[in-house]
């Protein structure tokens, strides 16, 4: 409960940045994660992760020696995140905008990503930036890359189809509110 209250004051006082009233559930996680073989996963993003729900999954069907690359930007979690995954030598911790993916990609000497999951909030930002985050995770991509994105409404469904070769749609009701789930292959 402390967490979804700490999640709750977070959104009201960032509402660009944070996206939902509270944490996503494991449900909406699995769901999120049930398509990616992590056993060919060498490098993987999770942009927008909160207070890390799908981040905790992620890395415990992480293969050894897979780097996973997370992006907040919202200066309370990121500073949440780096307490619990300071010592976590595949997990690199950034706070910075998911649109300078490249930058941090060539930082870390990984050339491409086989998965980006991103809980970020598309329809709050400008249109420039969302189109901006897409296209660049899409170069990020090696081909057949999975991008893997939920929202609370269809509204991105146009532009993810528009950048991706295939997306395809299920839906979590079991997370507040419920959410789509995309997932685009490059």
């Amino acid at each position: 409960m402390k967490k979804k209250k700490y999640f709750l004051k977070e959104f009201f006082k960032e509402k660009k940045t944070v996206g939902a009233v509270s944490p996503s559930s494991k449900a909406l996680g699995r769901s999120m994660l049930k398509n990616i073989n992590f056993s060919e996963v060498n490098a993987i993003a999770e942009y927008g992760p909160g207070t890390g729900v799908f981040t905790r999954m992620i890395i415990k069907k992480m293969k050894p020696g897979t780097k996973l690359l997370v992006f907040e930007l919202h200066d309370a979690f990121y500073n949440n995140l780096v307490k619990e995954f300071k010592d976590n030598d595949n997990v690199i911790l950034i706070n910075d905008s998911a649109e300078n993916i490249s930058k941090h990609m060539k930082e870390q000497g990984i050339e491409e990503l086989d998965v980006v999951l991103s809980s970020l909030p598309l329809t709050n930002f400008d249109k420039r930036l969302t189109a901006n985050i897409l296209k660049r995770s899409h170069g990020a991509l090696c081909p057949k890359g999975l991008y893997i994105q939920f929202q609370y409404s269809l509204n991105a469904k146009r532009i993810l189809k528009r950048i991706f070769k295939d997306v395809s749609i299920d839906f979590t009701a079991k997370n507040i509110p419920p959410a789509f789930v995309y997932t685009c292959t490059k």
